[in-house]
């Protein structure tokens, strides 16, 4: 059986539909950010070798192209789930492989002792054009430009649309009421690259509302980012001067900001200040020599590791916004960049389930 659940976001016609493909398992690799940003010669990245085996089904007004996005999830669509309580969003990295962060989710869950039944696990998958070409998924599934679906960028088709958006769709499909009757939480969580993408969700994203007027709360948990966007020029590193991209998004809210984003910076700042934000941090993610770490002048401004870079982020959001701040720090003892471990770790599972045993730094 096919369901398509069909709810407009913002000028975007949204469906959910289930099929089933067949993938192949297989661990890629890409850089956080882009290699022209690391400062390193630009490579065509490997394919991915497994593509989610359900569809989020993409329709403009006014365009007669329909689009597609390829998700993992552990429950069926095309029925209501009333004893769903809790959905767990996970934005995979930059290696675009979600069949890992899917398993990662899993494992997650089992360790939490969450009954299945009661929690939504689902993770979306953005492609590139090497990967729709090598798995022959045709012209109507999304793809993006490298990295650029990291910062929320519009795909390069077949519908000019920013990831953002997508993830507003799939918030929009667990907002209503006759899918998710008792839905009470909603978690959207990223390690690395994905970290990179739920931060800057958390400060620019939109698609919150429809869940907020039903009461049901709304975490971002952010594991162990390369970088974060900032509000200011304040940066721990002070030689600084010397690079124009410091406050260029995606390391800050000037330049080329996506179309997506429309409101004003102080008003972004605001906002973000009182959204229910985890900062997950590894206590051993300290190589600055990381082969995924940003290493462009912006990424180094932030701190020589991500751990350092995490720590004085929340510090400096402290100092900026006071008692108004809602986010948390929590550190994980001893992980390096490692997705999995940082997710079934204690303070991970406080992070997704909100289960006991990690104090907040």
């Amino acid at each position: 059986m096919r369901f398509c659940d069909r709810s407009e976001v913002g000028a975007v016609l949204v469906g959910i539909c289930v099929t089933v493909l067949v993938g192949d398992i297989l661990g890629l690799s890409l850089p956080n950010a882009s290699a022209q940003e690391l400062g390193r010669p630009l490579e065509v990245p490997d394919p991915v070798a497994d593509v989610g085996p359900a569809r989020i089904v993409i329709a403009s007004p006014g365009i007669k192209e329909t689009a597609f996005l390829p998700l993992y999830l552990n429950a069926s669509w095309d029925t209501p789930q009333p004893e769903a309580t809790r959905a767990v969003l996970i934005i995979h990295g930059a290696n675009r492989n979600a069949v890992d962060y899917f398993a990662s989710g899993q494992k997650a869950l089992t360790a939490a002792g969450t009954d299945a039944e009661h929690t939504v696990l689902l993770v979306p998958q953005f492609l590139i054009e090497q990967d729709v070409q090598a798995r022959g998924l045709g012209v109507d599934v999304m793809r993006w430009k490298g990295a650029d679906w990291m910062g929320g960028l519009p795909a390069d088709g077949p519908i000019h649309l920013s990831s953002f958006a997508v993830v507003d769709a799939i918030l929009s499909h667990l907002a209503d009421p006759r899918a998710y009757p008792n839905l009470k939480e909603v978690v959207i969580a990223g390690h690395s690259g994905g970290a990179q993408f739920v931060q800057r969700y958390a400060v620019v994203g939109n698609g919150v509302g429809a869940l907020e007027a039903r009461k049901v709360a709304v975490r971002y948990v952010v594991a162990n980012p390369s970088s974060y966007l900032y509000f200011s020029s304040d940066r721990p590193v002070s030689n600084t001067e010397a690079c124009p991209s410091l406050d260029r998004w995606k390391y800050g809210l000037e330049g080329d900001v996506p179309p997506y984003v429309t409101m004003a910076p102080d008003s972004l700042e605001r906002r973000y200040a009182q959204r229910d934000v985890v900062y997950l941090l590894g206590t051993a993610d300290v190589d600055p020599h990381h082969p995924a770490l940003d290493t462009s002048c912006a990424g180094e401004a932030q701190g020589p590791f991500r751990y350092a870079r995490g720590t004085y982020y929340f510090r400096m959001l402290q100092a900026r916004e006071g008692a108004n701040l809602k986010h948390r720090l929590l550190e994980v003892d001893g992980v390096a960049h490692d997705g999995d471990r940082m997710f079934t770790s204690t303070c991970g599972l406080a992070a997704l389930f909100n289960r006991p045993g990690c104090a907040a730094h």
